[in-house]
């Protein structure tokens, strides 16, 4: 990673292959647009999240269901944490981790999500690392797609609303930057959301080394060409819902229902173009936390909630129909409640997860080994027909 820092002049691949950037604009950006330019709600005030318009407007004030004593209480508790941080992750994590499954404050997400990533060590280790990614030129090639996507971010919200407002530059110098310090992936069409999301929630710096810690360790080979990395996780996906919800793990099997047609838009954005932003937040405190299993489990409730009705099942009669109703689960599945509800109260444990990943990396490689027999076979092939004796 340093290497990629002090790199002078850096060459990169483009940020995906065509499979993937073609995977991306099928499943994603019909959804883009929808949620950034199709709604037309609109408010000359912005609500409580910087929002003016579009469906993340939130119309209805937060229903507080603390105190404001107990508000407090919870924002010393986590100041408190955070000043000792490196004792609680050591010594305590259970109680970070409930913590953070409580909802964290408002007034101390900043810092505990810099926390929580270890962007704080990134930063650290290179404290002029932001600044000299930006001052490289970058890879034309992914310049240019980055300024084709950054209009495209929550251009209802306050940050994005126009060119010239402050949250345009820091998302393409995020973008950029990133591409700098992690060339083999570049940019990913993915990874625009997820970068505006933070950059709501965090200095741009701060955002930056946050979003490297998401891209890197969190969502680790999620954005590389050929995305295996998420279909290994779309098979895993389909795995653990036979067991949550057997009922709508087979009405996906009749119907030929590919968990990549409906997952991939909520893997790779991190579910920012997903879930309400009440939900979101409340999502990204456990995520942050916890790991990528926690976008599972969200996706778990969504799939059971929706297709769990015999009703709706019935209605479903085909892969379009089921697709359409994935895609736009009912709101009342969505709310922040009913999702932390229920992620939690799963039937599935850690070991679930552990045991279905180790199947998914088994079959991976064997579906890798049969590839490259193949391919091996079909270049001894050519080697008889046109004398050459070297694979490729």
């Amino acid at each position: 990673m340093a290497a990629a820092i002090m790199a002078a002049s850096p060459t990169s691949n483009s940020s995906a292959s065509s499979t993937s950037v073609s995977l991306l604009q099928r499943q994603s950006s019909k959804n883009a647009d929808t949620v950034s330019v199709c709604s037309t709600s609109s408010s000359m005030c912005p609500d409580r999240h910087g929002f003016y318009g579009g469906n993340q407007f939130s119309e209805k004030p937060k229903k507080e269901t603390l105190t404001r004593e107990q508000i407090i209480a919870r924002e010393k508790k986590w100041i408190h944490m955070t000043s000792h941080w490196a004792e609680y992750m050591n010594t305590n994590y259970k109680k970070v981790r409930e913590r953070c499954r409580k909802g964290i404050p408002g007034a101390v997400r900043q810092k505990a999500w810099f926390l929580l990533t270890g962007a704080n060590h990134l930063m650290g280790k290179f404290p002029e690392g932001y600044r000299q990614m930006l001052d490289q030129p970058g890879n034309p090639q992914i310049i240019d797609e980055i300024r084709k996507d950054q209009h495209r971010q929550f251009p209802h919200h306050e940050m994005f609303i126009d060119d010239d407002k402050p949250g345009q530059k820091e998302l393409y110098n995020v973008l950029k930057a990133y591409s700098v310090y992690n060339p083999t992936v570049g940019y990913c069409q993915a990874q625009a959301p997820i970068a505006a999301f933070l950059l709501m929630q965090l200095p741009s710096e701060q955002a930056f080394w946050c979003f490297v810690a998401v891209c890197d360790k969190y969502l680790e080979n999620y954005f590389t060409p050929g995305l295996e990395m998420l279909q290994r996780d779309a098979g895993m996906l389909n795995r653990l819902l036979k067991k949550t919800s057997p009922a709508a793990y087979r009405h996906l099997q009749k119907h030929n229902v590919d968990p990549l047609l409906y997952m991939t838009d909520w893997f790779l954005c991190a579910m920012t173009r997903t879930l309400p932003w009440d939900t979101l937040l409340r999502v990204w405190d456990c995520f942050l936390c916890e790991g990528v299993r926690i976008f599972f489990k969200v996706a778990l409730v969504i799939i059971g909630a929706t297709l769990g009705p015999q009703k709706v099942r019935a209605q479903c009669n085909g892969l379009c129909e089921t697709l359409a109703v994935l895609r736009s689960p009912p709101k009342k599945f969505l709310e922040e409640d009913f999702i932390m509800h229920h992620i939690f109260r799963l039937n599935i444990t850690i070991e679930d997860f552990h045991r279905e990943h180790k199947k998914q990396e088994m079959l991976h490689r064997k579906a890798k080994l049969e590839q490259q027999k193949t391919q091996q076979q079909q270049n001894g092939g050519g080697s008889s027909s046109y004398g050459s004796g070297r694979n490729s």
